[in-house]
């Protein structure tokens, strides 16, 4: 166990900048033109396609090609197989491909996501809440997910996956492995929530859940009516590298404090990205969290990461892809969590 909040500033990828953000740079670009000190509608429009070429970009280096040259390529500690699920009923003529999702280290269990997402469109991309998630499983999400298949046993009561995304795989393997009452899978994207909706349909149809009730909903942490919603019913509550939108840190904090019970717990995976760990952990203290950091919290994945460190930053950068495990309580509860 550690709590070293004392993370060297390095590099981090930049987050998707506001439409505010668009609207004063693209003003500040144009200060020196014949009409100084004016921001027409033709220059917020070249902003925002600007934007939208940035995150197409984006989507396209996730390809294989794409990968072996990019500082981004690493893209799994391969915690999970993937099997492509023929489709069994001649009536669906959707493009919608399904994989099983397998444990490769528990592979009795798994869950059924869906390949094909459907096209980025261009209002979801300028409009929509963080769409960070709507691209992938990210390493952070894929190892929470294999972390909670290992400490199944530790799961109880109500759960809550914030952030999760266009999978919340997490929260899917915890309402299929854990005995627990209720889950809640949520993100702050209606686009997210919607495919996540299909995905609980779907495994819940293949007999995944049990008895467990599964639920979705659009969480968004900087909305009160969101927030109190849920306010003090969750026995644990997770967050997979969601750390980096320096405008919802402190709201994904103040968040986290008011979801959980008395003596609930927050587990958060997320790379350093420079400082955004460490100010996420002075933000948890400030509110009178109890935090604990953790390095070295599983075998598998701590192996994986020690292999690709020796492949060089072209390959694996630590900053940016080995989630560190942070516990977070509202009482100075000791957390085990011995390998």
């Amino acid at each position: 166990m550690e709590r070293d909040y004392s993370a060297t500033p390095e590099d981090t990828e930049p987050a998707l900048p506001s439409r505010d953000k668009i609207n004063e740079d693209t003003c500040a670009d144009n200060s020196h033109t014949s009409r100084a000190g004016t921001c027409g509608a033709t220059d917020v429009a070249k902003a925002r396609w600007t934007l939208l070429r940035q995150v197409l970009r984006q989507k396209q280096m996730e390809s294989p090609e794409v990968k072996q040259v990019s500082v981004r390529r690493f893209a799994s500690f391969e915690l999970f197989s993937r099997k492509t699920l023929s489709t069994q009923d001649p009536s669906d003529t959707s493009d919608d491909q399904w994989v099983e999702h397998r444990s490769v280290h528990f592979p009795e269990y798994s869950a059924l996501l869906r390949d094909y997402l459907g096209p980025l469109r261009v209002n979801e991309v300028l409009n929509s809440f963080d769409n960070t998630g709507n691209v992938c499983v990210w390493p952070s999400e894929e190892v929470m997910a294999h972390y909670c298949l290992k400490k199944r046993h530790m799961f109880k009561g109500a759960v809550c996956e914030l952030g999760g995304g266009m999978t919340c795989l997490a929260g899917l393997m915890v309402a299929i492995c854990a005995d627990v009452k209720e889950v809640l899978l949520s993100d702050g994207n209606e686009k997210s929530i919607q495919n996540v909706r299909r995905l609980v349909d779907k495994n819940r149809q293949a007999g995944k859940f049990g008895s467990t009730q599964v639920s979705t909903r659009v969480v968004r942490w900087d909305s009160e009516s969101d927030i109190s919603a849920l306010e003090g019913h969750f026995d644990i509550v997770m967050c997979a590298d969601c750390l980096f939108l320096d405008q919802y840190r402190a709201s994904l904090v103040d968040a986290i404090r008011r979801l959980l019970q008395p003596n609930g717990m927050a587990l958060v995976f997320a790379p350093p990205r420079g400082e955004t760990l460490t100010l996420f952990c002075q933000l948890a203290q400030q509110v009178g969290l109890s935090v604990s950091q953790h390095r070295q919290y599983d075998t598998q994945v701590m192996d994986v990461h020690l292999k690709m460190l020796s492949e060089g930053k072209e390959a694996y950068d630590e900053n940016i892809h080995y989630p560190l495990l942070i516990t977070l309580t509202k009482g100075p509860r000791p957390v085990s969590l011995t390998q």
